[in-house]
């Protein structure tokens, strides 16, 4: 006899529009007669294996769009990444409390849990119906357009280099950004949003689908700065040289690594410091700025795109759906149909699970430091609408009497 109980959780970093998708699940699963219950795991999969799990089915539909609407992981989420053994105490525990469904909102590594323990549950004979349903801020999962939670870091970021180029062009000098993103550059690239006129920053954007040169970033900071008067540079965190090792890594004395023995580089402002000092040093500029978005881009309140909370809300109730009516696991993608829509496709977990998706050679520009117009086509529609604008004095000059 069938349980009827679901179980949906959250992984990795938290965006402006995961708890969407959160939203979805529970509300559309709760239309159904068959769903008896709806339990969330606190902090992801590490929540699973410890039995912290919380009833969601009796909380109010009024309380869950304001969650809904609020950024970051409602259930908390986790840095865990499950081996096979891991995903062996998931399932045990999935199966203790007779869970049927299994919906896990997150990235690339959520996608390859969802996948080991979708596999194990076909091989114990366990009725289990698993979903990987979409989130990160990266957009690096294969399959998909774009993923939810990358147009609102994305907006932000736009937004946050159109206010930093208005500043650099107030008091000149060189303004260094860095932006979260390891293997893709699309988050760094929405900098290029932020221009309206010919001259505004970002001037030069480094993603790190390009190797870096430092020698190169400092001629190119030289001949913009020469032709500007100011130069506004975008930078991921991810850039790295020929050999793929990460700049951070060189130019730092010392570096800190994570769990998973990655060079550490969210969180900390050494890659933005470590570069102004070699423009300080080998160009003698004067004013030279850093900054390091970190964390900000993420869980950043009133900043969020509409497009985005819509498309988030949606593949979380299509998972649902995909689980009631579609009779297999998968992972939800988004397929941009026209200019503009979309429409939500089931994908193989194979398919998804443990790649990553880089920025597209028709997106980067030939010089290799901005984006082509493709780029600026795809991104604008998922900044949603509102975005504000800058505008520029028509000075009409005064003509001088001593200083002729």
């Amino acid at each position: 006899m069938s349980s009827g109980k679901i179980l949906v959780a959250q992984g990795g970093g938290p965006t402006a529009v995961i708890n969407q998708s959160l939203a979805g699940v529970v509300l559309e699963a709760r239309r159904f007669r068959d769903v008896s219950r709806v339990y969330g795991a606190l902090h992801g999969v590490r929540g699973i294996i410890n039995e912290d799990l919380v009833d969601l089915t009796c909380e109010t539909s009024h309380n869950l769009e304001l969650v809904a609407a609020t950024p970051s992981s409602a259930l908390g989420s986790t840095r865990d990444k499950p081996d096979l053994p891991y995903c062996e105490e998931i399932f045990k525990v999935l199966r203790a409390h007779e869970i049927e469904q299994f919906y896990y909102i997150g990235g690339n590594d959520s996608s390859d849990t969802v996948r080991i323990v979708s596999e194990q549950a076909q091989q114990a004979g366990y009725p289990l119906r698993c979903i990987h349903i979409p989130k990160t801020i990266d957009n690096d999962l294969v399959g998909s357009d774009h993923t939810p939670g990358f147009p609102s870091a994305a907006r932000f970021v736009a937004q946050a280099f159109a206010g930093a180029n208005l500043d650099n062009a107030a008091l000149p000098g060189v303004y260094v950004g860095v932006v979260m993103g390891r293997h893709a550059g699309f988050l760094t690239a929405a900098a290029a949003l932020g221009k309206k006129f010919p001259d505004d920053g970002p001037h030069l954007i480094y993603l790190p689908e390009r190797v870096f040169s430092l020698e190169q970033f400092l001629a190119d900071v030289k001949a913009t700065y020469a032709r500007y008067g100011r130069c506004v540079i975008a930078v991921s965190e991810g850039i790295h040289d020929a050999s793929g090792e990460a700049i951070a890594s060189l130019l730092a004395k010392e570096v800190e690594r994570d769990a998973h023995g990655n060079v550490q580089l969210s969180g900390t402002g050494a890659l933005a410091d470590l570069l102004c000092d070699e423009i300080k040093a080998k160009l003698g500029i004067k004013r030279v700025r850093g900054d390091t978005f970190g964390y900000l881009q993420r869980s950043f309140i009133g900043c969020v795109s509409d497009v985005d909370q819509r498309e988030a809300r949606e593949v979380g109730e299509k998972a649902v759906q995909f689980a009631m009516w579609g009779g297999r696991d998968g992972s939800v993608a988004i397929k941009r149909t026209g200019f503009y829509s979309v429409d939500y496709e089931l994908m193989a977990l194979a398919d998804v699970a443990g790649k990553t998706r880089v920025m597209e050679d028709e997106f980067i520009s030939a010089s290799g430091t901005d984006v082509t117009d493709a780029f600026r086509l795809y991104l604008r529609p998922l900044l949603g609408s509102g975005m504000p604008d800058a505008f520029r004095l028509r000075p009409a000059p005064v003509e001088k009497i001593l200083k002729k």
